[in-house]
């Protein structure tokens, strides 16, 4: 008895498994979408069929985060968006493959990158252009070289580096 409800908890696990993967294939229908998304991906509409499903699926999801978001953070979104398109191919292309990067690193040290950045960001115009200058005037070799110390530093020896650094020398 054990036996059978084990294979029939499997069959079910393996149908719906199945089926979560035709849905995959297959994307997101228009009529799934609530009307919001539809109002946000009505240019989309006589198309949508045709769209790849893993194109329908971004879209999709980006339409929810859309219809989440402040007429303010629309505003910021649609500044953001206008500044990506005017960018050359060439630029978009090396953005994306920074960002495939980016996601391809370890959760820790994605999340070490974004402290360090918002650190950065909490500095001053001047504090943040001298930081800029002082790294543009090191060889391509002292910048690998640095890169590679700090990746090879533990989260503590790097605090403990910050807090002897003098004032004035952390930008």
């Amino acid at each position: 008895m054990k036996v059978s409800k084990f294979f029939a908890v499997i069959a079910v696990i393996a149908t719906l498994l199945g089926t979560a993967a035709f849905a995959d294939e297959r994307g997101v229908t228009w009529d799934s979408l609530s009307a919001e998304q539809q109002q946000v991906l009505n240019r989309f509409a006589d198309s949508w069929d045709s769209l790849p499903a893993e194109r329908q699926m971004r879209l999709s999801r980006g339409a929810e985060r859309w219809a989440d978001m402040s007429p303010q953070q629309r505003e910021q979104a649609q500044q953001r968006f206008s500044r990506w398109r005017e960018l050359p191919d060439d630029r978009r292309r090396h953005i994306r493959e920074r960002w495939e990067d980016f996601q391809s690193l370890p959760p820790d040290e994605r999340q070490r990158i974004r402290q360090n950045y918002q650190r950065y960001r909490e500095l001053s115009p001047e504090q943040q252009q001298q930081l800029r200058d002082r790294f543009h005037r090191l060889t391509p070799e002292q910048r690998d070289r640095l890169r590679q110390r700090f990746r090879d530093m533990s989260p503590e020896q790097r605090q403990r580096m910050r807090d002897r650094m003098p004032r004035d020398r952390r930008g």
